[in-house]
């Protein structure tokens, strides 16, 4: 891992680029780990970009101090074509949601959100079932991700099949038209973004929640969302979003930094409580991710 030290100096800026993105919860949690690490000079901030500019706007952002952006909903597969560089991981994706800015104008991309999904899932992603819904840049890193995990059978819904069948063939999976029972739902679906408290858009509804061993949703809302909220009911365990925003949020910092994330003081920045025996402040829990 590279050190702060070795990179450029003058580039100390960082940021969330999406469309929306005003309610990220990604500066409070950023500018926590930022502080806990002794980075007084960086800072982290929301960067509103719509889509027609995303290819000119944000290559410009290194001349202005930027060492690095995460990148959401709905730029992550046009990040991937910004990089001159990428890690096997995000080019196997094809999506990427994090970027480094070089001293010389390099673009590096990664994707983070894939060994953070495999991290937070309350049970071995090897030999489990799983229902993926959506088809987009998170859904792609769901998909790679569980498959390079060992899931025994992936399928795959998203209210476009045609987007759905394309991203089978193009990663694996199974495309489906309808939900049914799995080890493992995860929702990379909008539907709860608005702050809705309905499952409408989704092809299954609350009831329908007991089939499945486990629910993990990448949105997140502050109290939950409604299909946690659903499925903590049910007696299904369920993985909040901020969880996933921590985990892949603290494998981004460690590419824009070269430090160790201070996991603790981002959990508490979301409003987590730390993990007995998790990866914290002292712990890096990259492993072998490139």
């Amino acid at each position: 891992m590279l050190s702060p030290e070795r990179s450029d100096r003058s580039a100390s800026r960082l940021g969330v680029v999406g469309w929306p993105v005003a309610h990220s919860r990604s500066p409070a949690i950023q500018n926590a780990a930022l502080q806990a690490a002794g980075l007084s000079g960086w800072r982290y901030q929301l960067l509103p970009i719509p889509p027609e500019l995303f290819a000119e706007t944000v290559p410009a952002l290194a001349a202005v101090g930027f060492r690095g952006v995460n990148v959401t909903i709905p730029h992550k597969r046009a990040a991937l074509t910004l990089a001159t560089d990428t890690s096997p991981r995000a080019r196997a994706i094809g999506a990427a949601n994090t970027l480094v800015f070089g001293p010389e104008g390099q673009i590096t991309a990664d994707n983070t959100d894939a060994p953070a999904l495999v991290e937070v899932l309350p049970r071995p992603a090897r030999g489990a079932s799983a229902l993926i819904l959506g088809a987009g840049g998170s859904a792609r890193a769901a998909l790679w991700a569980l498959i390079d995990a060992g899931a025994d059978a992936v399928r795959i819904w998203s209210r476009n099949p045609e987007r759905t069948r394309a991203l089978a063939a193009e990663l694996g999976g199974e495309p489906v038209t309808a939900a049914g029972p799995a080890d493992v739902l995860v929702n990379c679906t909008p539907v709860g973004l608005d702050g809705s408290n309905s499952l409408e858009d989704l092809p299954l509804d609350a009831a329908a929640l007991v089939d499945y061993g486990c629910v993990v949703d990448l949105v997140y809302r502050p109290g939950g969302t409604a299909l946690v909220a659903a499925a903590r009911d049910a007696g299904v365990p369920a993985v909040d979003g901020l969880e996933l925003l921590v985990g892949q949020g603290a494998l981004s910092f460690e590419l824009f930094t070269g430090r160790t994330a201070p996991r603790d003081a981002m959990r508490s920045a979301a409003g987590l409580a730390p993990v007995a025996g998790g990866p914290s402040a002292g712990t890096s829990a990259r492993g072998s991710d490139p």
